[in-house]
């Protein structure tokens, strides 16, 4: 027998497959969003579903908890973003590039739909004072998250706080209060 590997992944027999290497359930159940972020982030992804393997898609559900919460910065460095709100009201946004900072925002409410390029820095944040849930489809079967903040006050080790001092021009006790933070994950 040939195991056949793509993408680092198990490529199964395309004759036996079957409805389950298809399939995920519980994508209606809401999750817990008391944490330090107000959000929590379900992925769909080729570790759920296998047989997404080479499809070059996936999808997130995003519960927030009511006013305040946030899916923190970040960005995708292998996907863009197609976000459409079920619940609630998001304020979202992202940033174009270094050449111009152009700050592309909106306040989206249920049924909206919105875009994020792939490579930029976005977040939603919930400013409805009920909670809000959105699904988003990438256009990878992994797209990558990288949080800005995590990346960059919650490297391990440290990156040196002289550095993060000069680059952010803040005082240096703000930077190594920064870095001892712990920084929430929501994924």
């Amino acid at each position: 027998m040939i195991r056949m590997f793509v993408n680092g992944k198990f490529c199964k027999d395309p004759k036996l497959a079957n409805a389950e290497d298809f399939f995920y359930s519980r994508l209606n159940i809401p999750r817990n969003t008391a944490n330090p972020v107000g959000s929590t982030v379900t992925p769909i992804n080729v570790a759920q579903i296998s047989r997404l393997n080479t499809f070059g898609i996936c999808l997130v559900r995003i519960d927030y908890a009511p006013y305040g919460g946030l899916n923190h910065p970040h960005m995708h460095p292998r996907a863009t973003e197609i976000l459409v709100v079920l619940e609630g009201t998001l304020y979202v946004d992202f940033v174009t590039s270094n050449t111009d900072n152009c700050f592309i925002t909106k306040v989206l409410n249920p049924g909206d739909v919105f875009v994020f390029p792939v490579g930029l820095i976005h977040f939603q944040f919930n400013i409805g004072n009920t909670k809000a849930v959105a699904f988003a489809g990438l256009n990878s079967q992994n797209p990558g998250v990288i949080t800005i903040a995590n990346v960059i006050f919650g490297s391990n080790p440290p990156i040196n706080p002289d550095v993060l001092t000069k680059a952010f021009q803040l005082d240096k006790n703000i930077v190594t209060y920064l870095q001892s933070k712990f920084w929430w994950d929501n994924n």
